[in-house]
């Protein structure tokens, strides 16, 4: 696998992400669980945006002074830039799906916290086993270009025809299997994910929330990863903005769940941004799109729904 990244720069990014582990998950323990609101939700979300933006000029300024070349550190930079980006547009949606979990568990905002962290923990995890062993795949088999190029204008087809329509879990047959097999308390106990119930030890309903955001998150990882790699087949790129965006994704979710009913369209521009993503990834041996013609089309997209879905969105009943 080719990277424009020297050792030390990978290094670097891996102390960012255990300190910034630290703050998120050690410090901020210490609140205990605790409503988390609009304002706090803003704040944190932009802390994690600038720090994803600091990481892009020091990562530019890396590239400079690796190659010797303005042109390269530009160009690298805004594949960064756009496959943070796409990521967090992603994110968007996979937060929908994670406020639907916790509305149909019921689970208390001040209990939402802990299964985002434990998820974010297990999505870091997750996605850089799968960005190594893609990157390892499309250096050995280029025609994985093609595969994944189809399966994301697959599933931006399917999610434009599912946009609008409401899920329903109680036929998820992931839950169904849980329930089948793991016995579960029918209340919470604070936090804990497994309590005892006439002297045996079970799940509670949390326990049940975090296997599920758990699956979800492979699914979105599935889509996720090949998306960025169409923008550049460098791993050091596809890992960090994949991982920078996760860890502003628990901010993200207490601010969007309270305005999740404003960009009731968001799927739509999702499905078109796939759809766009999987094309330019067919075609990339016809055509090789520039990264600021498919940063310009995400962006458009993205602002153009999200414009839309305000202007069109229902007022709340009184």
């Amino acid at each position: 696998m080719e990277t424009i990244a020297p050792l030390w720069l990978w290094a670097t990014f891996v102390a960012i992400v255990v300190v910034s582990l630290f703050v998120d998950f050690v410090v901020l323990k210490k609140q205990g669980a605790h409503d988390i609101g609009v304002k706090e939700a803003l704040n944190w979300s932009l802390v994690w945006i600038a720090l994803s933006f600091l990481f892009n000029g020091f990562f530019w300024w890396a590239v400079k002074d690796t190659t010797g070349s303005t042109e390269i550190a530009n160009t690298k930079s805004l594949e960064f830039l756009a496959g943070y980006l796409i990521e967090k547009s992603l994110a968007i949606d996979n937060i929908f799906v994670f406020l639907m979990i916790f509305t149909y568990f019921s689970v208390p905002l001040k209990f939402q916290k802990r299964v985002l962290m434990i998820g974010i923990i297990g999505a870091i995890v997750l996605r850089t086993v799968m960005i190594l062993a893609g990157g390892w795949l499309l250096a050995e088999f280029h025609w994985i270009l093609y595969v994944f190029g189809a399966f994301l204008i697959l599933t931006g087809v399917k999610m434009w025809m599912a946009a609008g329509k409401e899920p329903d879990l109680n036929d998820n047959p992931a839950l169904k299997l849980l329930r089948k097999f793991l016995p579960v308390s029918k209340d919470f106990d604070g936090e804990k994910f497994m309590t005892i119930e006439n002297g045996k030890k079970i799940a509670t309903p949390l326990f049940m929330v975090i296997c599920l955001i758990a699956l979800t998150d492979i699914i979105f990882a599935v889509d996720s990863i090949p998306a960025i790699f169409a923008i550049t087949s460098d791993p050091f790129i596809v890992l960090t903005s994949n991982v920078l965006a996760i860890l502003g994704l628990r901010a993200m979710y207490f601010l969007l769940a309270a305005v999740a009913d404003k960009f009731h369209l968001l799927s739509y521009g999702l499905a078109l941004i796939l759809v766009f993503i999987g094309v330019k990834m067919c075609l990339i041996d016809v055509y090789k799109m520039p990264v600021t013609v498919s940063l310009g089309v995400v962006v458009a997209i993205l602002a153009i729904t999200m414009v839309w879905s305000v202007r069109t969105a229902k007022p709340k009943a009184l």
